[in-house]
């Protein structure tokens, strides 16, 4: 976390993780320097990530010509045990409210 003019901590309630795998809902055709532009990290950073989500079962990852297409698994439970009642498709939908 990086520090502001005004000397306060600049954070987010989202994590990396979290943010990407909310843009690959919304796009799931971009691609990853895309992802990483919009996340503001970096394109090693958001290829880590990326692998994250893909070994943990959130998200596939196709090739389709010389493009990657990523398609969600919703069903899958939060990692923490806090949060392991609820699914990220709970969070994806507060986010693609109409």
């Amino acid at each position: 976390m990086t520090d502001d003019a005004a000397g306060t901590r600049q954070w987010t309630l989202l994590t990396s993780h979290g943010r990407l795998l909310l843009l690959i809902s919304q796009n799931p055709d971009s691609r990853l320097r895309d992802l990483a532009d919009q996340a503001g990290i970096t394109e090693r950073s958001a290829q880590a990530i990326v692998a994250d989500l893909e070994q943990a079962g959130y998200i596939e990852k196709e090739r389709v010509g010389r493009r990657n297409i990523y398609r969600l698994h919703p069903e899958m439970p939060f990692r923490h045990p806090a949060e392991a009642g609820h699914t990220v498709g709970e969070l994806l939908g507060l986010f693609t409210r109409g």
